[in-house]
């Protein structure tokens, strides 16, 4: 290895702005359970799965409706 590595020509990663964010979340385990035996059945991770479910929301602009008793 290179004492000293000269990144000055280097580019920028044109996918840098598509890469995941990792955050903290609360689910409830009843939605942790719904979506590990959905990934148990699928081969895909759980994590996946509910990024996929919200991107599903956000691109079809799914609005919350809350209805109080």
């Amino acid at each position: 290895m290179r004492d000293h590595y000269d990144f000055s020509n280097g580019i920028k990663n044109p996918y840098a702005d598509k890469l995941k964010k990792q955050i903290t979340i609360r689910l409830d385990d009843q939605v942790i359970d719904y979506f590990k035996n959905m990934a148990e059945e699928t081969g895909m991770p759980y994590q996946n799965i509910i990024n996929y479910y919200l991107l599903e929301c956000v691109k079809e602009k799914k609005r919350l409706e809350l209805v109080f008793k």
